[in-house]
């Protein structure tokens, strides 16, 4: 292998969470996301309902309603106005070009009472009388989630979505927006285009400055385009074995996403917990999490925020399918300070998946389960419902084909993040036994 291709391997990891977070960027500023239509940038864009399988992004959760803000700081600061939100959960979470969490607004960090913040680009050294979010890159999306029973919720959370207010400290600025690049490329140099013209309008940490310069030989123009084919090629299929393959622990067949959203190391804002606890030091193991983090869910919260278990496999280690009837037995709830769920996707696009009753997601606040006497909880996952009345009332459909299940735990107790909780075994079953 020659030098320059084994850079491109490590290249590859380091630089998809870029290329991916600003595809989706422009996603939201020009057609829109599913339930999310399009806004300009340093604007709101709210869903009115749940995410279903019309809203195409990688891992969306159905539990919350989705406020999303794609920021361009190159015309200067922003003002952040939120409303107070009672006794119901929601988030802001601020993500650079990079993906970095850098700062977090919302019911665990800052509290639920009505207040303003001021945005501010990188470089910037003025004075605020609001608390202030620094930018780590001029693009910046702010993640908002409001927590949600239901239908029948989403007027009460349309009124606070509405509240939210973002405006320019300078009306009259222009915005820089996203570097062009050549549409008619194909995708695999089209990705290298993407990763050099963008690296450069947004800037790596310059603790980094050394990999940028380890890097800078892929954009030579002695290059030759096979070979960035090729490697393009390569870093795609290594990238797919590392999310099937991580490096994070496994209780019952759970990968718990414990340290997952750990890279950031340089940027750690309004909050955010700057504790080598919540952080991956080994430079190696950050870039490779960095990259199965985008892959396998972008805009992924820290595990202070929010834990994300995930299963491609029941607790033997045998692939979920269709085919089969499972069963996952929680014996009490989840030590959580706000709710949790389990949300099924289809696989390799992991996007929620169509079915006879229009349930994604299962936890506690869905409408109807059934509690045991002594207060468990029995969640049956088939393809066909359960001729069971308590299976039935407690069913999260499945698709013919393999899927993946995500439980997602919000404000997750201690028990969890120290890793003494013992997750329920997602367990294959007979059909009679549901």
């Amino acid at each position: 292998m020659s030098a320059l291709t084994e850079t491109a391997a490590a290249a590859y990891f380091y630089y998809y969470p870029l290329v991916e977070n600003l595809r989706q960027v422009e996603r939201y500023v020009t057609t829109g996301v599913g339930s999310n239509p399009a806004t300009p940038f340093n604007s709101f864009s709210h869903a009115r309902k749940l995410a279903g399988p019309e809203d195409t992004f990688v891992t969306i959760n159905n539990d919350t309603v989705y406020s999303m803000a794609q920021l361009d700081l190159s015309g200067g600061p922003l003002r952040l106005d939120v409303p107070a939100t009672g006794d119901r959960y929601y988030v802001l979470q601020f993500v650079d070009a990079w993906t970095n969490n850098i700062a977090y607004v919302g019911t665990r960090a800052t509290g639920n009472e009505a207040g303003s913040f001021l945005i501010v680009p990188p470089g910037w050294t003025g004075e605020s009388e609001h608390p202030v979010v620094q930018a780590s890159t001029d693009i910046v999306s702010i993640v908002g989630r409001f927590a949600c029973t239901g239908p029948g919720d989403i007027p009460a959370v349309t009124k606070l979505q509405d509240l939210l207010i973002l405006e320019s400290l300078d009306p009259a600025a222009t915005v820089n927006g996203l570097p062009a690049v050549d549409a008619n490329l194909t995708d695999d140099l089209l990705f290298w285009q993407q990763a050099h013209r963008w690296s450069q309008a947004f800037p790596a940490p310059t603790a980094e400055s050394a990999l940028i310069e380890q890097f800078s030989g892929l954009w030579s123009p002695d290059v030759d385009s096979d070979d960035l084919r090729a490697w393009y090629a390569d870093g795609v299929a290594e990238l797919e074995d590392a999310t099937k393959h991580g490096q994070a622990p496994v209780f019952n067949g759970w990968t718990v996403g414990l340290h997952l959203f750990d890279y950031n190391l340089y940027n750690l804002g309004l909050g955010t917990i700057d504790d080598d606890r919540w952080k991956i030091l080994d430079e190696k193991v950050r870039i490779v999490e960095r990259a199965i983090a985008c892959r396998l869910g972008l805009w992924g919260n820290h595990a202070y925020e929010a834990v994300y278990a995930q299963a491609f496999t029941d607790v033997t280690g045998a692939p979920l399918i269709g085919e089969n009837t499972y069963l996952i037995n929680f014996p009490e709830k989840p030590p959580v300070g706000a709710f949790w769920s389990i949300t099924l996707y289809d696989i390799p696009r992991y996007y929620l998946v169509d079915n006879p009753i229009d349930r994604y997601s299962i936890g506690d606040r869905t409408a109807g389960i059934r509690y045991e006497t002594d207060g468990s909880l029995r969640i049956t996952i088939s393809k066909d419902a359960p001729t069971d009345a308590t299976a039935r009332a407690n069913w999260l459909p499945s698709p013919d084909a393999a899927f993946r299940l995500v439980l997602r735990l919000y404000m997750p107790g201690e028990a969890i993040l120290d890793e003494t909780y013992s997750y329920p075994p997602v367990e294959r079953v007979s059909n009679q036994d549901t």
